[in-house]
């Protein structure tokens, strides 16, 4: 009686069903799984997948807990230094142990500085009103007619999600935002529109750089054989956020016309010139662009993006405090993704399962568009960067054990393809967290996500699909 009164509870029932099949998995048989030759480590591994799969999409913890949770339990179930009644002995039915320090290594990838690099700029941006000032100089340029200004403030909210963060740039911008509304009549359609045109814009920047989504962060772990530099990324990614945002302030327009002929924005510009402010602009700059020109100075984006983090602490630019409200969740969230992957891969879990789905006889173009579609499908009910770490390493163990994949090239494309399909996932107030935030405002219902979030979804994988067979036959990935 006791545990059915336990299992009422919702949140209760999800730990429950979480931590039950993964342990289901952990003891049966291993004949049951119908996969040749499955070595007690591969079964370990198979069962911390079920669990980091549970746990991301039904949440009974933080998704960031569950990067932590899975790689303390890769450590004591999987490493070479763990726990010793479980360890077994180092034969071929045991399998081959991870070391602990590749593992924990995760926690410092070059993919989680990356990220910190960018999380310091939007730190310093923020913290001197850089981002405020440059949206109040660039929306004059769009005119008074309500078509126009929304079009200004979806660019802008693109390009400022392209490096910070997609929930950052969706808050500032609706602060932003909230007095224009009171322009509009209180039944005028176009208050839905400007709305939703921040999260939409938001979550499409992020297809535009490396650090615009952890997603992508997560890709680069799986494209060190094909590496992107964050030029190259921003060469197919940023076409792909223009024709998109460009259908997506179309969609608006037509969804919601607006009874308003002309409306002001007052945005107060105001760059302050004290020596900490010159210094966040001028470093600012010479980030962006030494990620930019990695092929005139060799450098590449993970070593670039220690230079801002140097600079603004030997400046005091960011303190002690400001160290507190980095986004630390998603840094861990990350190097869980990475450390599943990884295991996934060493351990020979993703080949062995694989190797049991019948791919041979599908075409690239068809095991492209399944894996963008799966991207597509899951981020609109689960986090993108849960989905991404679900999903990137079986894809990369896809392409490196099909042979036409591997010979083709077209490997790094599935990956990149369902990478950037995660960020079309937008048609629920769950599906991101820019989506809640416009959510919160009452202005947005859920029925205006979800007819606008679908058609983007849908013409955004044919734009994908264009823009990987253009990648293809350029050989502009290799």
């Amino acid at each position: 009686m006791a545990f059915a009164r336990f299992l009422r509870n919702k949140r209760n029932l999800k730990l429950f069903i979480s931590i039950f099949i993964p342990l289901l998995l952990f003891i049966l048989p291993a004949s049951v799984f119908g996969i040749e030759g499955l070595t007690v480590i591969q079964q370990r591994m198979i069962a911390l997948f079920a669990l980091a799969a549970l746990f991301w999409v039904l949440e009974p913890i933080p998704i960031f807990a569950t990067s932590i949770l899975l790689i303390t339990l890769e450590l004591v179930l999987i490493s070479d230094s763990s726990f010793l009644p479980f360890r077994g002995e180092a034969t071929a039915e045991f399998g081959t142990t991870l070391t602990y320090q590749e593992i924990m290594g995760t926690f410092a990838s070059p993919v989680i500085l990356l990220f910190l690099g960018g999380f310091f700029l939007a730190a310093a941006a923020t913290k001197y009103r850089l981002d405020q000032n440059i949206a109040g100089v660039l929306l004059r340029y769009f005119g008074e007619k309500p078509q126009g200004v929304l079009l200004g403030l979806m660019a802008i909210t693109a390009v400022f999600s392209m490096f910070m963060s997609n929930t950052a740039t969706t808050a500032m911008m609706l602060s932003i935002l909230l007095p224009v509304l009171s322009v509009f009549p209180p039944k005028d359609p176009a208050r839905t529109a400007f709305v939703l045109g921040i999260p939409i814009a938001a979550n499409l920047g992020g297809i535009g750089t490396p650090i615009g989504t952890p997603a992508n962060a997560i890709a680069l772990k799986f494209l060190a054989s094909s590496p992107l530099t964050f030029g190259k990324w921003m060469a197919f990614g940023v076409p792909i956020v223009l024709l998109m945002l460009l259908f997506a302030w179309l969609l608006l327009v037509l969804f919601y016309r607006s009874s308003t002929r002309q409306i002001r924005l007052n945005i107060p510009v105001s760059f302050a010139k004290t020596p900490k402010a010159v210094i966040v602009y001028m470093t600012f700059l010479l980030t962006i662009f030494l990620w930019l020109t990695d092929f005139l100075h060799g450098m590449n984006a993970y070593v670039v993006a220690l230079i801002p983090v140097s600079i603004f602490l030997a400046a005091g630019i960011i303190n002690k405090e400001d160290l507190k409200v980095i986004s630390w969740d998603v840094l861990w969230l990350v190097s869980g993704g990475i450390a599943l992957g990884q295991a996934l891969t060493e351990t020979g879990v993703a080949q062995a399962v694989v190797n049991s789905i019948s791919v041979e006889s599908m075409s690239p173009g068809a095991i492209l568009a399944a894996a963008c579609l799966a991207g597509l499908f899951l981020a609109n009910f689960m986090s993108h960067t849960a989905t991404a770490n679900l999903i990137l390493p079986l894809l990369a163990g896809l392409g490196t054990s099909v042979a036409s994949l591997s010979a083709m090239g077209v490997p790094a494309l599935i990956i990149i393809g369902a990478t950037l399909s995660t960020s079309l996932g937008m048609s629920l107030p769950i599906s991101t967290p820019p989506n809640a935030l416009a959510h919160s405002t009452g202005l947005v219902q859920t029925r205006d996500l979800a007819r606008v979030g679908v058609l983007i979804g849908i013409s955004g994988l044919f734009v994908l699909g264009m823009v990987m067979f253009i990648l293809h036959k350029t050989q502009f990935i290799s």
